[in-house]
């Protein structure tokens, strides 16, 4: 599927030509030819090899199946920097058997880097070849770094929250999409917060997180696997310290 999602992709990417639809009448969430033919060419290989099983995907909604497996397909999370030309956008995919992603596929198309969580086991391919994935052991919040997408993060109060968390971190990065997740699994960083998620922007970097030794959960500490606030981290320890200023809020 990712290679299918790779094919399709690539050929819109960076062309000045590329048409952008907007799906909401508020605040601006882009779409674009890419994001559709991605998604349609994940959705043929389930349908040769998968049949049985059901798909939710941002583009093209929800499918039921009879196996008890769903595959949760975020097309091109990240379509902003995508028609941007900036490399942090990437194709996610996860597959659920009840309560929660089993496996995660987060893929960058451009760059040629492909993360994946199944099992307890996470690895990243790519340029440097095949690599092991752990998340860092810092315990210190103050010697975090933490990643976002947008600036105001959400609500005002929202806003608010994440603010009571970066004043207390070393470093504070903004707009990476889907590339700080896979980055936090790579040992790289230490915590992405973000709110207003659907479920297809997180439930892929859950599985490749949690395989990589880290926590993804709610602000409040619990499930995280249907969206909204999100808090990624890379231990239990920094999990912890940021838990405690957000659950405030």
């Amino acid at each position: 599927m990712a290679d299918a999602a790779r094919a399709a992709i690539l050929p819109y990417f960076r062309q000045s030509n590329l048409e952008t639809q907007n799906k909401h009448q508020s605040g601006f969430d882009p779409v674009t030819a890419a994001d559709r033919a991605a998604e349609s060419a994940m959705r043929d290989v389930l349908s040769l090899h998968r049949p049985e099983d059901g798909i939710w995907g941002e583009e093209f909604g929800e499918s039921t199946g009879d196996s008890g497996r769903t595959w949760v397909l975020d097309p091109i999370d990240g379509t902003r920097g995508f028609i941007s030309g900036t490399p942090t956008w990437g194709v996610l995919i996860a597959l659920t058997e009840g309560e929660g992603p089993v496996l995660g596929l987060i893929d960058q198309p451009y760059i040629g880097e492909r993360f994946v969580g199944v099992g307890g086991v996470a690895h990243a391919t790519g340029p440097a070849g095949e690599i092991p994935l752990r998340t860092r052991s810092n315990p210190s919040l103050d010697q975090a770094i933490l990643f976002t997408t947008f600036p105001e993060v959400g609500t005002k109060e929202e806003a608010a929250a994440f603010r009571a968390v970066s004043d207390r971190v070393k470093l504070t990065r903004y707009g990476m999409d889907c590339y700080a997740y896979a980055l936090l699994a790579a040992g790289q960083v230490d915590l992405v917060i973000e709110a207003g998620l659907n479920a297809y922007d997180i439930q892929a970097p859950i599985a490749v997180i949690e395989a990589a030794g880290g926590l993804v959960t709610d602000w409040q500490g619990g499930p995280a696997h249907h969206g909204g606030r999100v808090l990624a981290a890379a231990n239990a320890d920094i999990h912890a310290a940021a838990v405690e200023i957000l659950s405030r809020f």
